[in-house]
């Protein structure tokens, strides 16, 4: 009876470990898939809008601290055969979280900027249109590359000498790395949200008990105004 409990579980043990090796090698193949197919994945596109004379458009990037970012943005020409008109110029100011200015451009057509990061949260770059009369629509093309898509991976190559595969494989590298990065900053913001979730629940707790004591004071003082109001005029 011992030998066949002992046996039961050493088995039980075995299968408890094959299931933590499997879970393992499960989270781990998938993000080795995940990062493959980032890495094969083309590059982002800029992004294209009109933008009016006179008016603003703002475009907002959620980066981590100490990770490297790179923008340019340029004026579309509205016609190929003609030169860019001298009203298409654009005012460009890039700023951090805490509003440190970044990037600042005056009356230009076209542009680029380059930072690592020193805050952590939502960096802003707006884009203004200066008055003109008569008022003039022109398309802007903005791209803002943040982590391992910023990299310059042509010099990389040409500085390291190195062939294709090895390229290919040090881009993986770099978004195996980004993807466990990213997912150490979700866990922390995830502990950030329930701390602010528990923080807040005690904080409405409080108000809530403050509310019912403030209710019932004042009808404790309603019922002793109506009950000397009454024995004021003799009806009780």
């Amino acid at each position: 009876m011992v030998r066949d409990l002992e046996e039961r579980e050493r088995v039980m043990g075995g299968r408890t470990r094959r299931g933590r090796r499997c879970g393992l090698l499960g989270s781990y193949m998938l993000t080795l898939a995940l990062a493959s197919f980032l890495a094969v994945a083309p590059p982002a596109r800029a992004l294209r809008f009109e933008l009016q004379s006179g008016h603003t458009k703002c475009i907002s990037e959620d980066i981590k601290i100490h990770a490297m970012a790179v923008g340019k943005y340029a004026v579309v020409n509205p016609s190929d055969s003609a030169p860019l008109p001298d009203s298409h110029k654009i005012t460009v100011r890039v700023t951090s979280p805490y509003g440190n200015s970044i990037h600042y451009a005056d009356q230009v057509d076209s542009g680029n900027f380059a930072f690592t990061s020193s805050e952590e949260g939502d960096y802003l770059a707006c884009l203004w249109a200066p008055d003109h009369n008569p008022p003039a629509t022109m398309a802007v093309e903005f791209e803002w590359q943040t982590g391992v898509t910023a990299k310059d991976w042509t010099n990389v190559a040409k500085k390291g000498q190195i062939d294709v595969m090895e390229l290919e494989l040090k881009k993986l590298e770099d978004t195996v790395k980004s993807i466990q990065d990213e997912m150490f900053y979700l866990r922390e913001r995830e502990e950030q949200m329930l701390d602010m979730n528990r923080s807040t629940n005690s904080r409405m707790a409080w108000l809530s008990f403050l509310s019912l004591a403030v209710c019932l004071s004042v009808a404790s003082l309603q019922l002793w105004h109506l009950k000397t109001f009454f024995e004021r005029k003799k009806l009780l």
